[in-house]
């Protein structure tokens, strides 16, 4: 297996050095060890805020008839390693990953990995991202995968929400307003999401289910502002949907009392 000294990212300070891992070029499979199992975050998207560090796990399971010797995981965003623009090693000494035996031929693998804005995180590698993996075997046996499984790696989202007037006579106007805003992973704050679909959604007092009434889209800045009707008693939200870079949020209601 060939050496790779230097996986090197684009942006600033974001760069992976002295990985002594094998050659990143394609999949290459050399006796029968296996990969399988890849689970990242235990399944659910990696959600980074604007400052905080973030530390997830990812888990597998090797095979090789002879027995599990090493394995070893890297994330990373591009269209494959040696083209990645950011990625994460395995917090680990060796960067390889902590194999559990589980019988002469199986192990269960786990490494940690830090997510951190302004490092490895920037709003340009917001979205897909993807496991590099190999094992090895204790014949020499290997496997090596360079998409041995996707993943999605968002933006903190946050929403708010403000119903007014409070207390309203029935049939009169009831102005929502309210901001969508999101980490920005250059800057350290949080900034409106800017025109993106808002579900404007009602539940009555004596419900436990929301209604949508309307979309409206965040102005330039991230704000929402749109009126309905007072009818009955009940919570005013804005709801969004998430996009592939950004997770779905909702806002916790906003009571308003109908006189």
């Amino acid at each position: 297996m060939r050496i790779r000294a230097t996986v090197a990212a684009v942006s600033g300070a974001l760069a992976l050095s002295a990985l002594a891992v094998p050659a990143a070029q394609a999949d290459e499979v050399h006796g029968d060890t296996t990969i399988s199992n890849v689970v990242v975050n235990g399944g659910t998207p990696v959600v980074v805020g604007a400052t905080a560090k973030k530390t997830i796990t990812v888990s597998f399971t090797a095979k090789d008839a002879s027995g599990v010797d090493w394995a070893q995981v890297i994330l990373y965003h591009g269209a494959n390693l040696d083209a990645a623009d950011s990625g994460a090693v395995a917090n680990s000494s060796d960067g390889r990953a902590t194999c559990t035996k589980v019988n002469t031929t199986t192990s269960t693998c786990k490494s940690t990995f830090d997510m951190k804005p302004g490092y490895n995180l920037i709003d340009a590698v917001a979205g897909g991202w993807k496991v590099w993996a190999i094992a090895a075997g204790k014949d020499a046996d290997y496997t090596q995968k360079d998409n041995a499984k996707g993943f999605q790696v968002q933006r903190l989202s946050k929403l708010t929400v403000n119903a007014a007037p409070e207390p309203v006579k029935k049939g009169k106007t009831v102005t929502v307003t309210g901001a969508l805003t999101r980490a920005n992973w250059d800057n350290g704050k949080y900034q409106g999401y800017t025109v993106q679909p808002v579900k404007l959604q009602f539940r009555k007092k004596t419900s436990t289910t929301y209604t949508t009434l309307k979309t409206v889209k965040t102005d330039s800045t991230g704000k929402l502002k749109t009126t309905t009707t007072a009818t009955v008693d009940g919570y005013f939200r804005y709801s969004f949907a998430g996009t592939s870079t950004t997770p779905a949020v909702s806002a916790a209601g906003d009571y308003v009392d109908v006189q």
